[in-house]
Order: C-alpha cells, then structure tokens, then sequence
C-alpha cells in the first residue's frame, strides 16, 4: 500500500471512529495527509520512515483511544445531572438506581445484614453477643446457646462449722427429703383461654384451696378468676385497678380475700366472690401531678406470722400494713437507692421475718424486719443491670434466685455460701427491651431438692421453620436444660409462667391469652403415634360489663373492645394438632 492510500485509510477510519470530531482535529488529520502525499517521491528509506509513521499512527490512535474514554467517564458521571435537567425540560424521569449492597439495621455497616432470615435471627457481627453479652461470636455460635451449663462453675463455700450451720443439719435439713422425686415436665398443652385480657398478662396466682382456680392480672389493671376444667366459668373484674396489676397474694386465713397491688399506687383487698375491692393504702391521694411525684407499687408480699403486708414502691421505700387493722405502721423506710424501682419483695418460707428485695438499683438485698434501718441490710447481692425478680427456695429457704437483665440467672447458698459471689450463674436469654412483662425465674413449690426453675426464653428458637419461645425448665444445681416446653400455636412470647404448688400443671400468660400445661403420660404417648391430640381453647375478649365492675367473659367476639352481646355462652372449640408445623385444624 502506498503512502498516499495508507493516509487516506487512516484518516477514513479516524472520521469513523470519532464520528465528527472537532474541526481542529480535521484540519491536524489534513496536514498529515499533505506531508504523506510530499513524501511519496521518496527512496526506500523514506518508505521505512514512512513504515515507521505508521506505526506511531497506531500508537497516536491508542491513545487517542484512552482519551476518549477517558472523556467518557467525566460525562457518565453528569448523566444524573444532565438527566434532571432533560427531566425538568421535557418531563423526562429520571434513572433509579437500586444498590443490591447488604446493608445491617443496627451497625449501618455493609457486606453482612442482621435480623429474621425466616424463622431464624441473626445478629450482628460487629456487636457483641445478644446472649451473654460477650464479644467475639454471634447468638448462633455462642457456647451457652448449645450447652447452658457453659462456663457454670460454683462458688467456694465457706467455713460450715458454725452453730447456725449445726441447727441447719440437725433441725432444717432433716425434713428434707434425701431421695429426689420423679419430676414431671408439664410438656402437653392442655387448654387455653384465648384474648381472656384486654392487655398482656402481667401476673398469675393459683388458688390455694381451689385446684382448679387461676388468678391473672393483665396491664390494664383488670383481675381474671377462671376455672380451667370448666373452661367456660370464667370472669374479670375491672374495677379493682386502674393501672397495670403487678402483684396478688390470697390471705392464708381467708382464702376468699386477695390483696393486688399495682402501678396506679394502690393497695387493694378484693372479694373473690362478690369483685368488690376495698383500698388499704393510696400513695397518690392527690391524684397525678406528674411522673416526678407519682408513686408506683411492684413489690409486695405477706408475714403471715405477724399479720403484715410488706409493699415497695418505684421510689425505694418499704412500707408496713396491719391486715387486721388494714392501716399503714410508722414511716416508709428506704431499702434501695432513692429513685430506683423495687421490683419484687419476699418472705423467708423458713424465717418470715427475713425480707429479700430486688431493685433497679442493680442489687438484690437480704433485710432482718425486726430492727429494720436505712442502709443495713444483712446482705447486698451485686448484679450487672436491673434484677427483676428474687425468691428464696420454697422449702428450707437457704437459697436465693435472681433474675437479671444480663441474661444471667443467680443462684445464692444463704446458709453455706459466700454471698459477696452467686452459687451458680446461668446465662439465659430473658433480656428485652420494652412491650413485655418482666421475665422472671421461679422455683417449683413442689420440688424438695429445690433445684427445679422454669422461666420463659425471650429469643425464638427455629421448630419445623416456625419460630417459637420455649418455656424453660432449668436445673440450678448444675445449670442444665431440664426441658423446653413449646407448642406450634403459640407463637408469642411466655414471660409470665406459674407452677400448681400441688399438681404437675403449668400455667402461662403469654400476651393476652393463658394456657394449661399437663404432662405426657405413656399412654399418651403410645395413643399420640396413632391418632391426633385434643386440646380444648375457649375464647374471651369481648364481655359485658356489669354494675358492680364485672365483666362476664362469654362472648366469642376476638375483638379487644366489649362487644355488647348478652346472656351468649363461652364458644368452645375443639382443635386436633399434627405433629408437622402448626397442624391447626378446626372440627
């Protein structure tokens, strides 16, 4: 190929590669073709120069190459620019942009993503675990998580030889039994009472003549009687409170009397029989001037040695009431730090005059009543966030357990071990942030080794792909997992759990609805392989409001609100259950 035709053919595909450049270039690619074409008449050696001009050619179109390119980035970076504008001027949309980056909730980080991934949660990875709050692992990967005896390791005990440890052994310990009963797991949802409340349940309380009597108290300050065999007796009175109902005693002397206290700052004496209720203590006689000065029962307990009602507010006092005389005795006494709510006060079952308070303040106190004082308490159990709950073992009451929100679980040795660290540490998952009722660990009344606890798990667990909340039952001598009890209907959370103190029956309250645990016979087991199980629910919301505060639940309207229905019987359904996934099944 000629000089002259090789210029032209560069120049040819240059016009096409820019397509109408600017006329500068045009003019530059001219002169080019002018020298190629006054080159022509050369030797040889022009044409290995030439040859060599090609190349350089090339070389220019490469980079001419990268420049354009380059010019193109700048201009597909104001394309959203420009495309506002065109939309401004002709009505063009403009592009959305849709970034597929995994982006977490809690840390706004990317590259991974937190929450339900179906039935499953998972955490963040760059907070600490939600479990037992330490760093280095996730909720799904934590020790305890599999094993909840991870890491439980018990306190040093001290030195025993003491007279107190003495009358211990030869007069406490020998009403002990030395064998450990058979324990049944109540693991067999029975029945259930559907919306019974209006609000979550907050409170349980069996009766203590009457097996098949349940007490329940909901945040709205109404009081629940239902008798769980006969499912539709059933009825709820309001007018005993009219805040949330934290607390209910039945009087041992009088079994048809119940004292309640709640958030409305006052003490109640109610008729089971009639619902009419009595105040025996108002701290808010003025009415509300503002939550600095409103005053808040949660804790509340009776000496029924001395025929007191103990009760603490939201303040850190401790008040006494004669239930005879149903007055107030002397002045308040402050037990926890001024400001900090007292959750939970109880009795030694051994020792009455021995009083255990939990509070907001972090700390669990053991307290003599006889010589009680500001700022002397026997013992002050430290914890790591607010305690919820404490109760001395139902038998001998030598030991003591918390309920903290580190998901941590305390077991304290009051005769034998050293109260400055617990016995045991359990980590559990009870830690919530709002919307909830208070998880607490109770003991089982009917365990006289007194290691039997059953408390509700806050973080779901995957069964068959739905996520459920077992209810607990926990060995506190070792820390092992007894038993998960969960069933596919109940898909909400248990935080409030109750054991019979004579029969092997659970009772829970898990938001507005309760529910009745039985054990798994063997029979049932082998029928249960064969055939499907009964279980029995009766649905109650809506009722009729009476004049003396009553509200007859036997509507079978689902509906929060009273429905206005009269003289209409509880609707009862019977529900067959498979044992794959919910398996709900109306017949």
């Amino acid at each position: 190929m000629g000089p002259t035709a090789r210029a032209q053919f560069v120049y040819n595909r240059r016009r096409r590669r820019s397509g109408g450049r600017h006329a500068v270039e045009e003019a530059s690619d001219e002169e080019e073709q002018r020298q190629d074409s006054s080159s022509s008449s050369e030797d040889e050696e022009d044409e290995a120069e030439a040859s060599g001009e090609e190349v350089a050619d090339d070389d220019d179109d490469e980079e001419e190459e990268e420049e354009e390119e380059a010019a193109v980035e700048p201009a597909a970076e104001e394309d959203p620019a420009a495309a506002a504008a065109g939309e401004k001027r002709g009505g063009r949309k403009g592009r959305i942009t849709i970034s597929l980056k995994k982006v977490c909730k809690v840390c706004k980080r990317t590259g991974h993503e937190a929450g339900f991934k179906g039935a499953v949660y998972i955490d963040c990875p760059m907070k600490p675990c939600f479990l037992c709050k330490m760093p280095g692992h996730t909720t799904l990967t934590c020790p305890h998580r599999v094993a909840m005896e991870h890491g439980v390791i018990p306190a040093p005990r001290r030195n025993t030889n003491t007279s107190l440890d003495y009358v211990f052994q030869s007069q406490i310990k020998g009403k002990i039994s030395m064998v450990k009963p058979k324990f049944l797991i109540p693991n067999q949802l029975e029945s259930g009472n559907i919306k019974f409340h209006q609000r979550r349940v907050t409170c349980l309380e069996f009766h203590p003549t009457n097996n098949n009597v349940l007490l329940s108290g909901d945040k709205k300050g109404l009081l629940g009687v239902w008798d769980y065999v006969k499912l539709h007796e059933k009825i709820t009175y309001d007018s005993v409170h009219s805040c949330i109902l934290n607390s209910m005693k039945i009087d041992n002397a009088n079994d048809g009397i119940l004292y309640t206290a709640s958030s409305d700052g006052t003490i109640s004496c109610t008729d089971l029989d009639t619902g009419i209720g009595s105040p025996l203590l108002n701290l808010n006689p003025n009415g509300w001037n503002g939550p600095s000065s409103w005053r808040m029962i949660y804790g509340m307990d009776l000496n029924t040695d001395k025929g007191l009602i103990l009760v603490a507010d939201n303040f850190g006092f401790l008040y006494f009431l004669d239930r005879r005389s149903k007055t107030r005795i002397g002045h308040p006494i402050l037990i926890h730090k001024k400001g900090s709510k007292v959750t939970t006060l109880h009795c030694s079952p051994a020792r009455p005059e021995v009083l255990l308070s939990s509070g907001n303040d972090h700390y669990a106190r053991i307290w003599d009543t006889r010589k009680l004082e500001a700022n002397s308490p026997l013992a002050s159990l430290a914890h790591g966030r607010v305690v919820n709950s404490g109760y001395f073992s139902p038998q001998s009451g030598n030991k003591i357990l918390t309920t903290c929100q580190d998901n941590r679980i305390r077991v304290w040795d009051y005769i034998f071990g050293d109260l400055q660290s617990p016995s045991r540490e359990i980590v559990h998952s009870h830690d919530f942030n709002r919307h909830l009722t208070p998880f607490k660990a109770e003991w089982d009344p009917k365990d006289y080794t007194e290691t039997v606890a059953v408390v509700g798990r806050y973080i779901s667990e995957n069964y068959n792909g739905v996520a459920l909340h077992p209810i607990d039952f926990i060995d506190t001598s070792s820390g092992k997992l007894l038993a998960e009890v969960m069933d596919p209907d109940i898909t909400t959370i248990s935080p409030v759990n109750k054991l019979h103190p004579r029969d092997d029956i659970l009772a829970t309250g898990s938001s507005r609805s309760i529910f009745i645990w039985k054990p798994k016979t063997e029979d049932e087991l082998t029928e249960e392989r064969t055939k499907q199980k009964a279980k029995e629910y009766v649905y109650g919301s809506g009722s009729q409001k009476k004049t003396n505060g009553k509200h007859d639940n036997s509507s079978d309207d689902d509906s929060d609100g009273d429905s206005g229905r009269k003289n209409k019987k509880a609707k009862k359904t019977r529900f067959t259950c498979t044992t794959k996934g919910k398996g709900k099944s109306k017949v």
